[in-house]
């Protein structure tokens, strides 16, 4: 019965909640050459960014010359941020020196750079609704 209920809501147009799930595309500049990876993070919450510790998930791949993209997909509507890093070394995170400064490249949505802090969530927050997002981060030291 419930096959049957489904297969009539499909013919219908009735939208299943698979169909309010989208992507985001993460479009990463300022890389500076194909060494090492890049990691985008994917945050649900100001709990868990910017560092990536409780973040949702993380892609990595490999930057082509100065730029590199990170595809999340069956992203459910809310809102997110993203904390892109280029890991020149390996170990899968933003190293830092002794004051906490990252000492490798690095970048958020919307490009927000505090000076003597981290950003903040709802700082670099954008909405995915029903269609695919498309997110630009420019990665520095």
């Amino acid at each position: 019965m419930k096959l049957l209920l489904l297969a009539a809501a499909a013919l219908m147009g009735l939208p299943s909640s698979h169909a309010f799930a989208d992507s985001i595309r993460v479009n990463v500049s300022g890389v500076t050459g194909s060494a090492g990876q890049i990691g985008c993070g994917l945050h649900n919450s100001g709990a868990s960014f910017p560092t990536g510790h409780g973040g949702i998930t993380t892609v990595w791949v490999v930057p082509t010359g100065t730029s590199a993209v990170c595809l999340f997909e069956d992203v459910a509507p809310g809102t997110y941020a993203v904390a892109v890093a280029h890991d020149l070394n390996g170990n899968r995170k933003t190293d830092t020196n002794l004051l906490g400064m990252p000492t490798e490249a690095w970048g958020v949505s919307g490009n927000i750079r505090p000076r003597l802090r981290a950003p903040r969530f709802d700082e670099a927050g954008f909405r995915v609704d029903d269609a695919p997002v498309t997110v630009n981060v420019e990665v520095k030291r």
